[in-house]
């Protein structure tokens, strides 16, 4: 193209869409860069790409554009792989390089675009040298102000009640008392705390402990002669609900065999949200019908699987919660972050492995559990945020003699060399390493999906939920009513539950699209499913993964069903359907999280795709007996620590790698998530009465 007559933001905004058409950056990242520079015309040539730049890395889940970063290290921005630089194109290191010598900071000061983000309404905001995008400065903002109130405060609980109560809940005499010994005092931690937070990895007990901590506040609630608690139990999405659920249930149960105050068993929810059913979502909109104006009507929200909550859906939390409620947060910090932009979680427990506990707070502790913190846990100097925040350190579910557990010790210390000698290590027999041939790299892993690993129960694959469907005498009839068919389809859902393929790619040889009609055709060439039907996409045993929230069936994003012969009408007490009316269809076996099942059509279903394979993101939430996970062959941005950790917790019992080269693992196990964000940076917290 000749550029000869055209300006230097011109020339840019054009070198930014030719980006955008290699995949460097996003049409949208380009676009907003364009759209500025007809808003706010008196931008120069830096200005403008750091517009698109702070755009792209929203896209990425930063809240916020370095620009110390943007002009000592441009090539963390944008990771543009060497085989994919075009002779024709600037690549964003060599362009930013022009503009080494600019002042960045006072070219955005002067634009019109850029406020200060306390009045106006600028699209960029400035803050020393981090921009950001508006409404993520508007967000961090709104976050930290609502926490920072909470934290002011510590609610004064006589501590001989409190320790009376603990000591129901956690017996000191029980066996294995001094394993729950950080349960317990999480519940002490939490009990002080309107805001607490309460971490830990897979099987470390966070949904008892936050039973219990409801439990104790309500017992206490009672000793206080006030009104009980109005509490709302919350999670992310559909099936990470309906998981809590199930596991909540058991615990509250529990409750029953232990003395507490009248009524506080009763006082204890069991139904679990959705966040956005809890907030009142509006249907294609950013809106809720709960905010600052009209709160929700609880006196505390527990939310499960924090660090799948995104910073836009924690201000709009916060915003609806009424300033008297509590809020509690659970989640693993090493998992992946959200999705979308911010790691709400893991900013809030950056300090929680070394506790930072205060010399009050320690004094509470051991006044209410009777445990005495170790000094490596102890701050006299701890921040206001580190009162409030809990970790679980003893796992129940991986020991010793765990492989999965060790792996992901390893994982989680950056250590490649361990983990790749626990890989190795064959006396572990939760764990299987199989390398993929070059020549067939797809057999293995299909034989794997599809059989599992022989001789180890908890080892299966997709036939074993496949096999479930195929058996005759445990099919009910039409004759059979409602409740019958429920109790068969939520086995189906059981079984196909132990076992899980996981990716870490959409696309591409070895993501969910290739792998899903991969394990198809295996499954066809099994005489697992039938071939005829498969070439019509709908068929019994085909399982669903919902992609996006539907309100009027009730099904969440994350959701999983399962496709199966089912009756057109199902049998009733009230209306009987003549026989030549009736007969099988193929309908959709959701949970509804309630114990039941949702019968869908598949005709209803709009947002959804095959999940033999899911991604790792997708994969939050739930855990499955055998969890595989296939490695690509090259490395990849979003190959990190974080994601190979969180497919190795899914698995509850067995774990397997498949891969065709050791040095793609090692490489992502070295490589953490860094989101930029200046949400609760530890400079910026303020002392708190824990510390007086």
């Amino acid at each position: 193209m000749n550029t000869l007559h055209l300006s230097d933001n011109e020339t840019l905004l054009i070198t930014l869409f030719d980006w955008a058409r290699a995949g460097w950056i996003r049409d949208l990242d380009a676009a907003f860069a364009d759209q500025l520079a007809r808003l706010a015309p008196e931008a120069d040539g830096p200005c403008l790409l750091a517009a698109a730049m702070v755009s792209h890395l929203a896209g990425q889940g930063h809240l916020l554009l370095d620009l110390t970063t943007l002009t000592t290290q441009p090539r963390s921005l944008i990771a543009v792989q060497a085989q994919e630089a075009m002779p024709e194109l600037p690549t964003p290191d060599t362009l930013i390089a022009r503009y080494a010598d600019t002042g960045w900071e006072k070219a955005l000061r002067a634009w019109s675009a850029v406020g200060t983000g306390t009045n106006g309404n600028e699209p960029l905001v400035l803050v020393g040298s981090t921009l950001y995008l508006r409404r993520y400065w508007q967000h961090e903002q709104r976050i930290t102000a609502a926490v920072n109130a909470r934290l002011e405060h510590v609610t004064d609980w006589p501590s001989d009640q409190a320790a009376g109560l603990l000591n129901r809940l956690f017996p000191p005499d029980a066996p294995h008392a001094d394993d729950v010994r950080w349960q317990k005092m999480a519940c002490a931690i939490g009990a002080r705390a309107p805001f607490a937070v309460i971490t830990g990895g897979p099987g470390t007990g966070k949904t008892t402990t936050v039973i219990r901590l409801l439990a104790l506040l309500q017992g206490l609630t009672r000793l206080a002669n006030q009104p009980a608690l109005t509490i709302a139990l919350a999670a992310p999405t559909g099936k990470a609900a309906a998981r809590l659920n199930e596991s909540i249930a058991q615990q509250v149960a529990a409750l029953n065999d232990i003395e507490l105050p009248d009524g506080t068993q009763q006082s204890v929810p069991t139904e679990v949200k959705t966040l956005h059913r809890l907030l009142g979502a509006r249907p294609d909109t950013r809106h809720y019908a709960y905010h600052a104006h009209r709160p929700l009507p609880y006196d505390m929200v527990v939310v499960d699987e924090a660090s799948m909550v995104d910073i836009e859906m924690m201000a709009a939390l916060l915003d609806a919660l009424p300033s008297h409620a509590r809020l509690v947060l659970i989640g693993d910090k090493d998992q992946l972050a959200s999705v979308e932009a911010g790691a709400v979680l893991g900013s809030l427990c950056q300090r929680a492995d070394e506790g930072h506990y205060s010399d009050p707070t320690a004094q509470w502790i051991t006044a209410t559990t009777g445990y005495t913190l170790d000094t490596s846990l102890t701050n006299s100097s701890g921040q206001a945020l580190d009162q409030a925040v809990a970790k679980l350190r003893h796992s129940f579910r991986f020991d010793s003699q765990s492989g999965i557990g060790h792996l992901a010790d390893a994982i989680n210390a950056g250590n490649a060399k361990q983990a790749n000698a626990v890989l190795a290590d064959s006396s572990y027999q939760d764990l299987a390493h199989l390398s993929l041939s070059a020549t067939a790299p797809y057999h293995k892993l299909t034989t794997t999906a599809v059989a599992g690993r022989k001789n180890n129960s908890h080892a299966r694959g997709l036939s074993h939920y496949l096999h479930c469907i195929q058996q005759t005498d445990t099919r009910p009839g039409l004759d059979d009513d409602k409740t019958t068919w429920d109790s068969w389809a939520a086995t189906i859902l059981k079984a196909h539950s132990t076992f899980q393929l996981l990716t870490p790619l959409r696309q591409g040889p070895w993501g969910v699209e290739t792998l899903n009609e991969r394990i198809e055709q295996a499954l066809i060439r099994g005489g697992w499913i039938d071939a005829s039907a498969a070439e019509r996409h709908w068929y019994e045993g085909r399982p669903i993964l919902v992609t996006g929230n539907d309100y009027g069936l009730k099904l969440m994003n994350g959701d999983i069903g399962i496709t199966l012969n089912a009756p057109r009408h199902f049998k009733n007490n009230t209306k009987t359907v003549p026989k030549e009316e009736n007969g099988l269809t193929l309908r959709v076996a959701f949970p509804d999280g309630q114990g039941g099942i949702r019968w869908v059509l598949p005709s209803r279903l709009q947002r959804i795709e095959t999940v033999y394979a899911m991604t790792v993101h997708k994969s939050q939430g739930s855990e499955f007996s055998h969890t595989a996970l296939v490695m690509p062959d090259s490395l990849s941005p979003i190959l990190t620590r974080e994601l190979i950790y969180t497919a190795v917790t899914r698995a509850k019992h067995t774990f397997t790698l498949l891969d065709t080269h050791r040095e793609v693992l090692t490489r992502a196990i070295e490589r953490r998530i860094e989101r930029y964000s200046r949400l609760f940076a530890v400079s910026d917290q303020t002392n708190s009465p824990h510390n007086e």
